[in-house]
């Protein structure tokens, strides 16, 4: 079987509300499951692609403070 994972997320929250995106990414950080990581990423790929400089250098700030 041949799935593309990023098709197969965006597909799956395509037109959702910012709410239930919210519970979509809430309720895979916390169940800690390792098989929702592929996910996380898919839309953080999204949210990379689709921001401005600024909002770049904020999520790198953000991450690096974080991973400290």
């Amino acid at each position: 079987m041949n799935l593309n994972l990023r098709n197969a997320v965006i597909h799956n929250v395509s037109g959702n509300t910012q709410d239930e995106l919210r519970d979509t990414i809430v309720d895979a950080i916390q169940n800690g499951e390792e098989k929702m990581l592929p996910g996380l990423g898919v839309l953080f790929e999204v949210i990379w692609k689709n921001a401005s400089d600024q909002e770049k250098n904020e999520m790198l700030q953000t991450l690096e403070t974080g991973l400290k």
